[in-house]
């Protein structure tokens, strides 16, 4: 084939992780209404990509603003394109930046999902922390964070890290129950505390890769294939062989304390 257009890619997600419909749905009815507090008016999304979450929340919020903030341009074109077709964009802006020390804030709802690297240069474990300070700097008084944080569900064998990414390690998450103590120790009090499901897990990971498997499987002399088919199989090896049933990921509904 002399076809050189690019294999796609992410286009089976819809939120860049495991999350499903109906968790997402739980989430968004939580953080709008919440009890006893005034309606949320303002929403920051750090290392938000097409920020599909943000935009659910801004229909749930007639009037609501919110920005979100990332570095893959690609990412953001396709949540500013969503916005305008849910008629949203006067209400949604997606800016292409830097999270660490961002002047952006204070929101009422901050969300970080599966993001907390972007608020800190910091290396595992302690961004976390960092990243746990940080978001408590950009919340409102009353406002509420939701973070989606990588946690070891069990402590990994050595032959598993040994088939995850360069340099993995078991010190580079924490246990959930140590997630939240820091979430504490920052300031913040955890009014909601879940986490992804096996089969949430199942549907991002194929999700991840199936436009590009099926494209491999229709394009296999196609000038990427070779780059394209290698880093698919690593990813699949990463995930099957390493960390699929270790590696959890918590969504904490995070309140800042007074």
């Amino acid at each position: 084939m002399n076809d050189i257009t690019a294999p796609p890619r992410l286009t089976r997600l819809t939120f860049h992780g495991p999350l499903s419909e109906d968790r997402a749905a739980r989430m968004i009815r939580r953080l709008t209404s919440p009890a006893g507090q005034a309606a949320p008016t303002t929403v920051l999304d750090i290392g938000c990509g097409w920020g599909e979450f943000m935009l659910r929340l801004l229909e749930a919020m007639p009037g609501a603003t919110g920005v979100g903030v990332d570095l893959v341009e690609e990412d953001l074109a396709r949540g500013r394109a969503n916005a305008e077709s849910r008629g949203l964009a006067e209400r949604a802006r997606f800016a292409q930046e830097s999270a660490v020390d961002t002047s952006r804030g204070p929101a009422d709802l901050v969300l970080c999902l599966g993001a907390s690297h972007a608020l800190s240069e910091a290396r595992p474990p302690e961004h976390t922390t960092a990243a746990l300070h940080a978001l408590r700097r950009l919340v409102t008084p009353g406002g509420r964070v939701l973070l989606g944080e990588g946690f070891w569900q069990r402590p990994p064998a050595p032959d598993e890290l040994a088939a995850m990414w360069p340099d993995a390690s078991a010190s580079e998450f924490h246990h959930v129950a140590d997630l939240v103590d820091l979430a504490v120790a920052a300031g913040f009090r955890p009014a909601w505390i879940e986490t992804a499901s096996d089969d949430e897990w199942e549907e991002f990971e194929s999700a991840y890769q199936s436009d590009v498997e099926e494209w491999l499987a229709t394009h296999p002399d196609h000038p990427l294939a070779k780059e394209t088919r290698d880093r698919v199989d690593r990813h699949r090896d990463m995930w099957l062989r390493g960390y699929r049933g270790v590696l959890g990921m918590a969504y904490l509904t995070l309140v800042p304390v007074d």
